[in-house]
């Protein structure tokens, strides 16, 4: 094999990013992305978004919804605009959040006047109590993928930050507003420490 040939696998990971979408590819791949997301839709969005279209690496994705994690709101909906602007702009981020948000909204409407008719039936509530264990099932599938970036990187700084915050909330219940108002601040100043030096 020649020395500048093209190894036989690439890592999803490494992929170089795709060309961005325009705003119907856009709108359109949030709403397969929306209509697919039983259980959680931020599995399904890395997926299309990483895995399938190639819009960002892992990493970028990582960063887009780390930043989303600490704005209020569901973080999902704050992904899709925050994509959307970085994408095509203001209209980028209406065709993104629309696609997100419009397919359920009027999936959910229909179900919840079954439901409020319905509901009482023993036979619906086994069936939503195993909906929500797969919906658990997804939520650490998806968090186990989203590590894998910084785990391969051994950046003792940024997994010492995620076993801290995971040990404070998970273990420890402590409230998640103070935590965060601990770590984000001293994340960025240590990070911020650390390049300055390897730059000096």
């Amino acid at each position: 094999m020649p020395p500048d040939s093209p190894p036989a696998a690439i890592a999803a990971d490494t992929v170089t990013p795709a060309a961005p979408p325009g705003l119907l590819e856009l709108f359109l791949a949030f709403a397969k992305v929306s209509l697919s997301g039983f259980g959680g839709v931020l599995v399904f969005a890395r997926r299309a978004i990483v895995e399938k279209y190639r819009w960002m690496t892992a990493d970028e994705f990582n960063e887009t919804y780390a930043l989303c994690h600490f704005l209020p709101g569901p973080n999902i909906c704050n992904l899709s605009v925050v994509f959307g602007a970085r994408i095509r702009g203001i209209a980028g981020s209406f065709a993104a959040f629309t696609g997100l948000v419009g397919p359920p909204v009027v999936i959910v409407s229909a179900l919840a006047m079954i439901y409020a008719r319905y509901g009482e039936i023993p036979a619906l509530q086994r069936t939503l109590a195993g909906v929500s264990c797969a919906a658990v099932g997804l939520v650490i599938g998806v968090a186990a993928r989203m590590m894998g970036p910084l785990v391969k990187r051994r950046d003792p700084v940024a997994l010492g930050f995620l076993i801290a915050v995971f040990v404070a909330i998970g273990l420890l219940r402590l409230p998640l507003p103070p935590v965060l108002l601990v770590a984000i601040p001293l994340s960025i100043a240590v990070t911020w420490a650390l390049r300055r030096n390897v730059a000096s």
